[in-house]
């Protein structure tokens, strides 16, 4: 029985022993497991605030890289088209021209005695001339606008480059501006298609 007993008991210390083993390998593995897992989070997180980061740089806002040259080139583009109201004539023109017209109508049929030529240049004279003051005012603020473009860099950002076609449409502008205003005062002047001599 004694000896009995002493197998069991050895027995049982085996395995007791087995198992602590086996429990400790057990623990070992899940710590090993956990620390691969942590290590794999870690290095997901980095990738992705690294991608994020390279997303950044390679596309910023495009608020930031639309934003230096708009307001230039509205501005360029408005020359050009107030350059060519100035040019074809506008409806500030065309209602100033027959405002002048209805009023040296008034004044003809108030007046007795007025001679062909005060007639002509009631009725049609003071029109065409209101039509070329418009036309001048059109094309001089087409000029300022688009020297305003021109000059424009010299005020900014000194590295701040103006793109080539907002130069080129705001040259354009100040040549139709200058154009539409040298029309105007040979207009304006009766140099250019003046009344007819009576």
């Amino acid at each position: 029985m004694g000896t009995k007993t002493v197998d069991e008991t050895g027995a049982e210390t085996g395995a007791e022993a087995r198992n602590d083993d086996e429990a400790v390998n057990v623990t070992k593995e899940d710590a090993a497991k956990e620390d691969a897992a942590t290590e794999a989070e870690g290095q997901t997180s980095a990738d992705d605030s690294e991608e994020a980061g390279e997303f950044d740089e390679e596309f910023p806002p495009t608020a930031a890289k639309a934003s230096p040259g708009v307001g230039q080139g509205a501005a360029g583009i408005v020359s050009v088209v107030l350059g060519l109201v100035s040019l074809t004539g506008g409806w500030v023109g065309t209602v100033a021209s027959a405002r002048e017209e209805i009023t040296g109508q008034l004044e003809m049929q108030a007046a007795t005695n007025a001679t062909v030529a005060t007639q002509l240049q009631a009725v049609y004279g003071d029109a065409w001339q209101a039509s070329a003051l418009w036309g001048g005012v059109f094309a001089l603020l087409a000029l300022l606008v688009g020297v305003a473009v021109l000059v424009r860099p010299a005020f900014g950002d000194p590295d701040q480059v103006q793109t080539p076609w907002i130069k080129s449409v705001a040259w354009a502008g100040v040549s139709v501006g200058f154009i539409g205003l040298v029309l105007a005062a040979l207009k304006y002047s009766d140099i250019l298609l003046a009344l007819p001599s009576t």
